[in-house]
């Protein structure tokens, strides 16, 4: 699936779609308008924005517009993350987990956790007879 780049802005619209849908334009307005600063017309100019990438889809009742989203968020997430990786890492998963693991506060209980990852990870790339 061909997932559009997605603005930091339109991330703040497309949150709150993906946490409430159907979810009105005055819903995502009174909401937003705040916690961004921004004017009823620029967040209108997000929605529109992420109807035409196909982020968002409406459905229109008497005066007022309906929106829910057309992607997944995890599908955004991963395509955000593949990105991110590409431009400051060349696609270098490893070294991104090595520098946000030397530059990150861990509890136990997250060091436990990665390490499971981690172990599970490596089980699902060995080969069937290695596995155990």
């Amino acid at each position: 699936m061909n997932i559009p780049k997605i603005s930091d802005a339109e991330w703040e619209v497309m949150k709150m779609v993906w946490k409430k849908s159907p979810i009105s334009s005055e819903e995502i307005i009174f909401s937003l308008s705040a916690k961004m600063n921004c004017s009823a017309p620029t967040i209108k100019t997000y929605i529109n924005r992420l109807l035409k990438k196909g982020a968002l889809g409406y459905e229109k009742s008497g005066r007022s517009y309906s929106y829910y989203p057309l992607l997944s968020e995890r599908d955004c997430i991963s395509a955000e993350s593949s990105s991110f990786l590409d431009r400051v890492y060349d696609g270098a998963v490893g070294l991104l987990f090595s520098n946000f693991i030397e530059d990150e506060n861990l509890s136990e209980k997250d060091i436990e956790r990665l390490q499971r990852l981690l172990e599970n990870k490596k089980k699902q790339s060995l080969p069937p007879d290695k596995k155990r």
